[in-house]
C-alpha cells in the first residue's frame, strides 16, 4: 500500500509538471512523458503522457556495417520522420536486441519523435568487455552520422558497461564534430577501477561498499577459461547464466526466479571441481570469497586504454552522465570522476539520482527528484 501511494504521488507530480510545461517548452513535455512511461505509471498520468507525446512509429531490422562484419540492429522510426537519430547500445546482457528494457526505451524515444536505432555489441552479449566492441561502436556511430547527412547531428546512448565504451568511441577522431551528444547511463570512467570495486568493494575515495553479486558474476564469466579446465568452461557458464537469469527474474516474477535459482543449484551439484566451488560461491552470493580470487584476472582484463574513457581522448560532443545514487554494480562515483575528467574538454551534465537503480527507473516520492530527471532528458528530446 505504501508503494502504491509513492507511485501515485510521483504520478501526480510528473503529470502536473507535464501539464504546466505545455505552455512553457514542448521539450519538457516530451521529457516528462518519457519519464512517466519509463516509470511504468499507468492510469490518467499515463494517458496524459501518451497525449502529450505519443507519436506512431514503425520498427524494422537493420544491418550496420563495421570493420569486422555487420551488426544486427533495429530502427524505431516515427511516422513522418524523426527530429534526429539516436543510437542506443545496451550493456552486458545476453538478450541483446531482445532485451525488453532496450525495446521499451527505444519505443519511448520513437514516441517522443526521435528515430532510435538499437544495436547490441556481440562481445557484451557474451559477457566479455573488449576493445573490439569499442571499435564496432565507433563504426556504428560513424554509420549513423553518415546516415544523418546534413540533418541534425545524431546522438549516442550507452547503457551500463556500454556507457563507458560509448564515451571512448565518441572521442575517436572519426567522430569529432559528428555527434550532438553522448549519454552514459550507469556507465564508468575507469574499467580497472570498477573491476576492483566488484572484486573487493573498495571505492576510489577510500570507502567500502558491498558490490552487487551480479557484477561479480559478470567478472567471473569474463575469465572462466583462466580458472577451470577447458571441459568445465561450458557447463560452468551455463550454470552461472542460469543464476543471472534468476536474478533478472527476481525483480518481476518471484516464483519463476525461485525455480531458476533452484535449477542453478542443481547444475552446481553436477559440476566437478574446481567449477563446483566457483558455482557454490555464485549461488551463495559470496562475493567476499570469490572477489579477491578474481581480482588479478579482472585487472588484466580491463587494462586496455580503449576500454576506459579517462584513459582515452575526450569527445567534443556534449556529454550526459546519468547514474543511480545507490548503484552497486557500477558505483555512482564513477560518473562523478568521469565528469571531472571531461569538463575541461566538453560540456558535461551530471545527474546522480535515487530514481535510478542501475539502469532501471524506480519511482520515488520526491517530485523534485523526478523533475531533475525530466530536466536531464529535456535537451536530448528536442
Amino acid at each position: 500500500m505504501r508503494r502504491f501511494r509513492k507511485r501515485h504521488v510521483l504520478a501526480l507530480a510528473l503529470a502536473v509538471a507535464a501539464a504546466v510545461t505545455v505552455v512553457v517548452a514542448p521539450p519538457y513535455v516530451r521529457a516528462a512523458a518519457l519519464v512517466v512511461r519509463a516509470a511504468g505509471i499507468g492510469g490518467w498520468p499515463g494517458r496524459l503522457a501518451a497525449f502529450a507525446d505519443g507519436r506512431a512509429f514503425d520498427v524494422s531490422a537493420l544491418a550496420i556495417p563495421t570493420r569486422d562484419g555487420t551488426l544486427p540492429a533495429r530502427e524505431y522510426r516515427p511516422r513522418g520522420g524523426g527530429r534526429r537519430l539516436v543510437l542506443v547500445v545496451p550493456g552486458v546482457n545476453p538478450a541483446g536486441l531482445a532485451d525488453p528494457r532496450l525495446d521499451a526505451f527505444a519505443r519511448e524515444l520513437a514516441g517522443a519523435g526521435i528515430t532510435a536505432v538499437t544495436a547490441a555489441l556481440p562481445d557484451l552479449t557474451r559477457f566479455v568487455i573488449s576493445p573490439d566492441d569499442t571499435d564496432r561502436l565507433e563504426d556504428a556511430a560513424r554509420w549513423m552520422a553518415d546516415r544523418a547527412g546534413t540533418g541534425p547531428r545524431p546522438g549516442l546512448v550507452g547503457v551500463s558497461f556500454a556507457g563507458g565504451l560509448a564515451v571512448v568511441a565518441a572521442g575517436r577522431p572519426s567522430l569529432r564534430g559528428r555527434l550532438a551528444f553522448v549519454v552514459s547511463f550507469g556507465g564508468y570512467g575507469d574499467l580497472p577501477r570498477v573491476l576492483r570495486f566488484l572484486c573487493t568493494g573498495e571505492l576510489p575515495d577510500g570507502r567500502r561498499e558491498r558490490p552487487h553479486d551480479y557484477g561479480t558474476a559478470v567478472v567471473l564469466l569474463g575469465v572462466l577459461d583462466r580458472l577451470v579446465p577447458p571441459d568445465q568452461v561450458a557447463p560452468l557458464r551455463r550454470a552461472i547464466l542460469t543464476f543471472m537469469e534468476a536474478s533478472e527474474l527476481d525483480m518481476v516474477d518471484k516464483p519463476a526466479a525461485q525455480a531458476r535459482f533452484e535449477e542453478a543449484e542443481r547444475l552446481e551439484a553436477g559440476l566437478p571441481e574446481p567449477a563446483a566451488t566457483w558455482m557454490r560461491e555464485v549461488n551463495a552470493r559470496d562475493v567476499e570469497t570469490a572477489g579477491p580470487k578474481l581480482l588479478p584476472y579482472a585487472l588484466a582484463l580491463g587494462r586496455d586504454p580503449a576500454l576506459s574513457p579517462d584513459k582515452s581522448p575526450p569527445p567534443d560532443a556534449d556529454v550526459y552522465l546519468l547514474h543511480g545514487a545507490d548503484d552497486t554494480v557500477i558505483p555512482p562515483i564513477e560518473s562523478e570522476l568521469l565528469a571531472a575528467y571531461l569538463r575541461p574538454y566538453a560540456r558535461v551534465r551530471l545527474l546522480i539520482t535515487p530514481l535510478i537503480t542501475h539502469v532501471d527507473v524506480e519511482p520515488r516520492l520526491d517530485w523534485r527528484e523526478a523533475w531533475e530527471v525530466i530536466r536531464f532528458w529535456e535537451p536530448l528530446v528536442k
